[in-house]
């Protein structure tokens, strides 16, 4: 008895369930006739996906954020490698302004070694400096040419602002010179003001030479203009020395105190100038 009202409930179903799917295709199809004509639903479908959108964004935030880190991490990679290769360029452009800076400097020099040599009618040679001795008590320079080239030993040298100093000791390919600021070296010199002849020594220092032979009434003044005397026959007269650079007069001693200031920069001399005069020229063809 049970089998048999199981299986009569079981047929008694299936019209029913065919009858529901029946009358649920008929109402979707009558809506969607309706939403087709006269879009009655527009607004349950915004309020579905109103509901619906948090959902989609939470499903889709992973690969949102896996994307954006991998363009993250593109770009960083990128950006390093932009960085890297900007500062290689600076660095370059820093090297090349480097290089342009020095040979600006370089023809600066030459510029005014061409001018001042106009000026001189002895005959000059230019040279330039080898090499300097690193001994703090000696301002020695070794020059490139030596006495195949006519440099003979005390020659004059001098650059664009004045006098340097004088070859010591002259090789066949290079000499060795001293300059006026070494401490064993003295020079000739007279006030270019007045005549007033005294010597000036070397003291050690390249910014510095000594006057320690002019007495208390000396006329002598600051920013008085040393220049060559030519006396001794070494240097001819009239190069450019040094300026007076103070004076300090002592009635308890017997000289006063004169320091000067050296036209050039001795400690910043790259290209020489060594001076062949009409005098000196004479004796070396003798």
């Amino acid at each position: 008895m049970i089998t048999t009202r199981s299986s009569s409930t079981h047929l008694a179903r299936i019209p029913a369930l065919g009858v529901r799917v029946l009358a649920l295709m008929a109402l979707s199809l009558l809506l969607m006739v309706l939403d087709h004509r006269q879009h009655h639903l527009d607004t349950v479908r915004r309020v579905i996906g109103v509901a619906v959108y948090p959902i989609q964004v939470i499903v889709d935030a992973p690969f949102r954020l896996w994307e954006w880190l991998a363009e993250s991490t593109a770009d960083r990679n990128e950006l390093q490698l932009e960085v890297g290769r900007l500062q290689a360029e600076r660095l370059l452009t820093r090297a090349r302004l480097q290089q342009l800076t020095t040979l600006r400097a370089e023809n600066d020099r030459l510029r005014d070694l061409l001018e001042a040599r106009t000026q001189i009618r002895d005959e000059i040679r230019v040279a330039e400096i080898m090499a300097v001795d690193a001994n703090p008590y000696r301002h020695n320079i070794l020059i490139g040419i030596g006495s195949r080239d006519g440099v003979y030993d005390g020659q004059a040298i001098i650059d664009a602002d004045g006098v340097i100093g004088q070859v010591l000791e002259t090789g066949l390919a290079n000499s060795q010179a001293i300059l006026i600021s070494d401490p064993s070296h003295a020079l000739p010199v007279e006030v270019n003001r007045n005549g007033l002849r005294t010597i000036a020594n070397g003291t050690g220092e390249f910014d510095r030479l000594d006057l320690p032979f002019l007495p208390n009434n000396a006329d002598i003044r600051e920013g008085d203009l040393l220049v060559t005397s030519g006396l001794g026959g070494a240097f001819p007269a009239g190069y450019p020395v040094a300026v007076v650079s103070s004076v300090n007069r002592m009635p308890q001693a017997p000289f006063a105190d004169v320091t000067a200031v050296p036209s050039s920069a001795l400690d910043q001399v790259r290209e020489i100038m060594l001076i062949w005069s009409a005098k000196n020229s004479a004796v070396t063809n003798d």
